[in-house]
C-alpha cells in the first residue's frame, strides 16, 4: 500500500533532502509540499506529516496532524520535553503516532548516547554546539536532547557542576547542562560534549560533512518505523539498540565509533 505523505517546510534544506529520500522510495507518494506559510489544510488526505518546518510554526503541525488523526514525523528543531508535554495530550487522545527526531544523524544519536553513557562518571559536564549562521533557533535539538539524556543519567548521582551559570557568557542552562551555541559560516552542524574530572577530561564530538548523506540513513529509518508506534517516541535512539546503557525511554520524554562508519559525517572520542 502506499503511503501519502504531506512534507511541512519541503522547500527548506532538511525538507529537500526528505523529498529525494521519499522520490527513491516505491512505497511513498509526495500529495503535498507545503511552505512554512501554507494553510495547514492542505494536509487534508495525507497518510503521514512529514514537519521539517520551523520552530515557530512546528507546534501548530503537530496539532492540526492530531486534529486529522494522522501520524506525524517532527524533524523540526526546538522540541524540548517541556515543549513536547503541550502536545501529548493531544497526541495520545488521537491515537497517532508522533515521531520527534532531533537529528536524523545516525552518528550523532550514537555521540549522544556516549555522552550519556559516559556522564555519570564525570561531575562537570558542557556542549558546545555549532550550526551555519542561517539556523534560526539556539540552542540546537540535538544539544537539547544530549542535554536530557545526560540529566537522566545521572538522575542518580545529581546534577553537573556548573560554577557560575548565572553569568550570562557561561551558556544557557538545559536540564541543568550548560549548552553554548555557536552560528557561523563554513560549518554545517558540530556538536562537542566536554565532560571533566580531577586531572583528565572526554571529549565527544560529532561533525556532519555532507547532510543529505548523513540524514538519509535515519529518515529511512524513521519512515520505517513510524508505522508501528503510537504515541509520543523522540529519537531515533529510542528505534535502535544501540549496545549500551542508556536511560529509559521514558525518562527523558518517551522516546568507540568509528570514522568512516557513516557516510557524511565524522565522530570521534578524544581523552586528555
Amino acid at each position: 500500500m502506499t503511503t501519502r505523505v504531506a512534507i511541512v517546510g519541503g522547500t527548506g534544506k532538511l525538507g529537500r533532502i526528505i523529498c529525494d529520500v521519499l522520490a527513491a522510495e516505491a512505497d511513498y507518494d509526495v500529495v503535498a509540499v507545503l511552505t512554512s506559510r501554507s494553510p495547514l489544510t492542505d494536509l487534508d488526505g495525507a497518510d503521514l506529516v512529514i514537519d521539517a518546518s520551523v520552530p515557530a510554526v512546528s507546534i501548530d503541525v503537530v496539532r492540526a496532524a492530531a486534529e486529522r488523526g494522522i501520524d506525524i514525523i517532527v524533524g523540526t528543531s526546538g522540541w524540548s520535553a517541556e515543549r513536547i508535554a503541550l502536545v501529548r495530550p493531544a497526541i495520545q487522545a488521537s491515537g497517532i503516532a508522533a515521531l520527534f527526531v532531533p537529528n536524523f544523524s545516525l552518528g550523532s544519536v550514537l555521540g549522544s548516547a556516549l555522552a550519556a553513557a559516559a556522564a555519570p562518571f564525570f561531575p562537570s559536564v558542557e556542549i558546545v554546539e555549532a550550526h551555519r549562521e542561517t539556523k534560526i533557533d539556539s540552542p540546537s535539538g540535538t544539544a537539547v536532547r544530549t542535554a536530557e539524556l545526560i540529566a537522566a543519567a545521572r538522575r542518580e548521582v545529581g546534577p553537573v557542576a556548573a560554577p557560575h551559570v548565572d553569568q550570562r557568557a557561561r551558556g544557557q542552562q538545559v536540564a541543568s547542562i550548560p549548552v553554548h551555541s555557536l552560528r557561523r559560516p563554513g560549518v554545517v552542524a558540530r556538536q562537542e560534549t566536554v565532560l571533566s574530572g580531577p586531572g583528565e577530561s572526554l571529549t565527544i564530538v560529532h561533525d556532519t560533512v555532507e547532510p543529505a548523506q548523513a540524514y538519509g540513513p535515519g529518515i529511512r529509518l524513521a519512515l520505517g518505523a513510524v508505522r508501528d508506534l503510537r504515541g509520543v517516541t523522540v529519537g531515533l535512539d529510542s528505534l535502535i539498540d544501540i549496545g549500551i546503557g542508556r536511560p529509559a525511554p521514558g525518562d527523558v520524554g518517551d522516546g568507540g565509533v568509528d570514522d568512516g562508519g557513516a557516510p557524511g559525517q565524522v565522530a570521534r572520542a578524544t581523552g586528555a
